[in-house]
């Protein structure tokens, strides 16, 4: 099952998405949670909290799902 994340912005950082998506309690996470896990953003390996992520991208996390912009 994919998961909807909404945002009401042109974008929104991939550390920002791990908290809206509720895969990390707080912001301070994500740069340990990108360096313990395998993130994927359109297929492709990610691990920049900073990555500009957009309405239709796809971001697939092993142990917690995949999930999409919109």
């Amino acid at each position: 099952m994919i998961k909807q994340i909404k945002i009401d912005t042109d974008y929104i950082t991939l550390g920002q998405f791990l908290k809206v998506a509720e895969v990390i309690q707080t912001g301070g996470m994500a740069k340990w949670f990108l360096s313990e896990y395998d993130v994927f953003v359109n297929g492709e390996q990610d691990q920049r909290r900073g990555r500009k992520l957009r309405s239709g991208d796809e971001i697939e996390i092993q142990s917690f799902g995949r999930f999409v912009v919109s």
